[in-house]
């Protein structure tokens, strides 16, 4: 009888997963390399991708792990924020403007330079949500896998950059306490949290809610805050833990990668990141120089990763919260309600005349 080949189950897949994730995990914090519960599972798990090692995502832990982070977010909108937004509204205004130098140079950048057709162009410029990004482009009729291996490239290398950034241009200490200890904690917030963090992600979902599992979570959050009911983050346990399946996101969306895909589309999201980090710094010295915020806030609030990473690294840093996660949040919506209408406009002009 011929010998079959056996694909890997599913679970041994996510078991495969995880033993690679605690081993970076494990060698990061043994060489005492920075933010090793983020950056070892993802490097660990995009070399095995690369490798084509069989490996698979941990689907809705990954996304619960996520609700942790809009806990977080939720507990930094005090009262003391909304005396700050006035502070913040000129920077925030540039967000806007950003958005469209980023569309203006993007989209030809992918149009011209390497080739994509109109659709996949604007989706693969726009600085949105991953998952939105992806959703609506693949309605539009733009090819969903590059979409995927775009913005993935894009978040891996400026959560990659980011930091050194931070490190070398901005002398930031990622050493920041990211939370007190759980038995630290009085046990009635940890509930109300917990409680938080499911009810919104659910509840968010349930009423068609974008980035539910952060969004959700940060809203009720920030009630319970806002109502003296809550006054810390999350616990240091929970934040690592988060920091681990966000971090194995990122390197396995790379599997089953492909040479023609790595020199193709990896390397136009590569150069694009390049793009994007120029505009960025750009923004953020502009914020500097008129006095709309400190240098840290300012590259961490315009630098155009996913919500999630971009709050860990604020965390990490010591960044004020609300201001990074006010201007995320603005250009997070700003491309998801605008994205469909410009694609639409950009689509026509760009059809031949008859």
């Amino acid at each position: 009888m011929p010998t079959q080949n056996k694909t890997p189950s599913f679970l041994t897949k996510r078991a495969v997963t995880l033993v690679l994730a605690l081993l970076g995990t494990g060698v990061f914090w043994a060489l005492n390399l920075p933010l090793p519960f983020l950056f070892g599972p993802m490097s660990a798990c995009l070399i095995a991708a690369l490798a084509h090692a069989p490996m698979e995502g941990f689907g809705q832990i990954s996304v619960a792990a996520r609700t942790i982070l809009g806990v977080a977010v939720g507990a930094s909108i005090t009262p003391a924020l909304f005396v700050e937004l006035p502070k913040m509204a000129a920077s925030i205004a540039l967000v806007p403007f950003f958005i469209l130098l980023i569309a203006l140079v993007g989209v030809p950048f992918f149009r011209k330079i390497w080739g994509f057709d109109s659709t996949t162009a604007f989706y693969a410029a726009m600085p949105g949500g991953l998952q939105d990004m992806i959703i609506f482009g693949a309605e539009a009729g733009a090819n969903p896998r590059t979409l995927s291996l775009i913005h993935g490239t894009r978040v891996l290398i400026i959560v990659t950059l980011a930091p050194l950034f931070l490190t070398v241009f901005y002398d930031a200490q990622l050493t920041n306490p990211i939370g007190e200890p759980a038995r630290d904690l009085p046990i009635h917030e940890l509930a109300l949290m917990v409680l938080a963090a499911l009810v919104g992600w659910k509840g968010g979902e349930r009423i068609g809610l974008f980035g539910a599992s952060i969004l959700g979570p940060m809203i009720l959050t920030a009630a319970l805050s806002l109502g003296d009911f809550i006054h810390t983050r999350p616990p240091r346990e929970a934040i690592l833990a988060a920091q681990f399946f966000i971090g194995c996101g990122i390197g396995v969306k790379f599997v089953g990668v492909t040479w023609v895909e790595l020199r193709r589309v990896v390397a136009a999201g590569f150069a694009y990141v390049i793009v994007l980090a120029i505009l960025a710094a750009a923004f953020t010295a502009v914020v500097t120089t008129l006095g709309l915020g400190q240098p840290v806030e300012a590259f961490l609030a315009f630098a155009p990763g996913g919500q999630a990473e971009m709050t860990v690294l604020a965390i990490v840093s010591g960044a004020d919260l609300g201001f990074v996660i006010t201007h995320h949040l603005t250009r997070i919506v700003l491309v998801i309600i605008g994205a469909p209408i410009a694609a639409n406009l950009i689509l026509r002009w760009s059809k031949p005349r008859g």
